[in-house]
């Protein structure tokens, strides 16, 4: 890949000064005005600008160059690359599939040096000039497949770090380990012969149950969230640690960090209390959900469930520091467009169902009502069948 025009003085200008553009209309104002790939240029600009949220300090630096969306889309942010890289140190850790590089260079930060792998030759190459801007002599740079080199290589690691490509053949999406590419299962006892311990971030969509099944000797799995949102699932091995037993952790990145963490068997011996609605209704985090701690997570805070499938839970009261939302009940309403009318009058409240008659969308229309404002409608099952509760935020995300 010729970098070349990337480090023109014009080019770079024309980025920096048009980065509040619209990329189209730059396209169309500046074609065959250029002495430089204006494609390119814009390109750059359109990449910074979706990354601005996602890597705020990448898009401010004018040396970074960037791929095409399809790499930048797929990478970590900096924010969960950061989360990643805690409480890990060594000498040299690889990653295997490189990507963007962005999980790379922030888990390189606590090693001497790291082994940074890419198929693609192009990415490799336009990743091996930002690591040297970023981290200068930090990192060795192999266009290849990774797996394929720590075959051959007889170095030792103390982190190995792979991101196994979630898409097969078709762009279809894939929720086996063994399905993505590279495939981890296959090669996990020469990966585990080769280092001290061994990250694997998978796709959120994956079943945690599938993938321990596949990789049964994996001693932590985290959930990790942004705003309630799961982004990311992490499975951890340690040399050191074989006879731990398996913590799964719940982890939210949000205004406020929380974290929550249980034992398989501590789901498995909870049991959950059941009631009708009292002064407050909570939902858990997404990234509890995911976990799997349905009956943990009542116990533990001393909750209520409403429903076996509802997974909204009731108390009188509540901690402050419940990973969840919490909502304060109003009233119980009756889900009647008269009724609905006269107690919103502007027509707008936010809707919200779980394991409810019908969806949220399809409530709204025989409701008569848009998303708007600061009030709640949320429709559920109790033990006593489906109810809708007219609630207030009393502790948001």
């Amino acid at each position: 890949m010729d970098l070349t025009q990337y480090h023109r003085a014009d080019f770079q200008q024309f980025v920096q000064d048009h980065l509040r553009e619209d990329p189209a209309f730059l396209l169309f104002r500046y074609q065959e005005k250029t002495d430089f790939d204006l494609r390119a240029a814009v390109q750059q600009i359109s990449a910074r600008q979706k990354a601005t949220k996602k890597l705020p300090s990448w898009s401010a630096n004018s040396r970074i160059i960037f791929p095409a969306s399809i790499s930048l889309e797929q990478s970590s942010s900096e924010q969960t690359a950061e989360f990643k890289a805690r409480n890990k140190s060594g000498q040299l850790m690889i990653d295997l599939t490189g990507g963007f590089g962005v999980d790379s260079y922030y888990l390189n930060k606590a090693f001497e040096k790291a082994i940074y792998c890419e198929q693609q030759e192009e990415l490799a190459e336009l990743v091996e000039h930002n690591l040297e801007v970023l981290a200068p002599k930090k990192f060795e740079i192999v266009k290849g497949d990774g797996l394929a080199f720590l075959a051959k290589t007889d170095t030792h690691f103390d982190l190995i770090y792979a991101d196994p490509a979630r898409r097969g053949k078709g762009n279809q999406k894939l929720y086996k380990l063994q399905e993505c590419e590279p495939d981890v299962v296959s090669s996990w006892e020469m990966m585990k012969s080769k280092a001290d311990s061994i990250l694997l971030k998978v796709s959120p969509m994956l079943d945690i149950t599938q993938a321990l099944s596949e990789l049964p000797d994996i001693q932590k799995v985290q959930v990790l969230s942004v705003k309630n949102e799961v982004k990311e699932l992490l499975l951890h091995w340690k040399k050191e640690a074989p006879e731990v037993p398996l913590t799964i952790e719940a982890n939210d990145l949000g205004a406020k960090e929380s974290s929550f963490s249980f034992e398989p068997t501590e789901e498995e011996n909870s049991q959950s209390e059941y009631g009708e609605v009292e002064k407050y209704l909570i939902e858990p985090f997404s990234g509890v959900l995911k976990a799997g701690a349905f009956k943990t997570f009542g116990a533990r805070f001393g909750l209520k469930k409403l429903d076996s499938n509802s997974h909204l839970y009731t108390s009188a009261d509540f901690q402050v520091d419940i990973p969840a939302r919490v909502f304060e009940v109003v009233q119980e309403v009756q889900p009647k467009k008269g009724e609905i009318k006269k107690l919103f009058t502007s027509g707008k409240i936010n809707v919200i169902t779980r394991n409810y008659a019908s969806g949220s969308e399809e409530l709204k229309k025989k409701l008569g009502v848009k998303d708007g404002g600061n009030d709640f409608l949320i429709g559920t099952k109790t033990q006593s069948g489906f109810k809708v509760f007219w609630c207030k935020i009393a502790m948001p995300e």
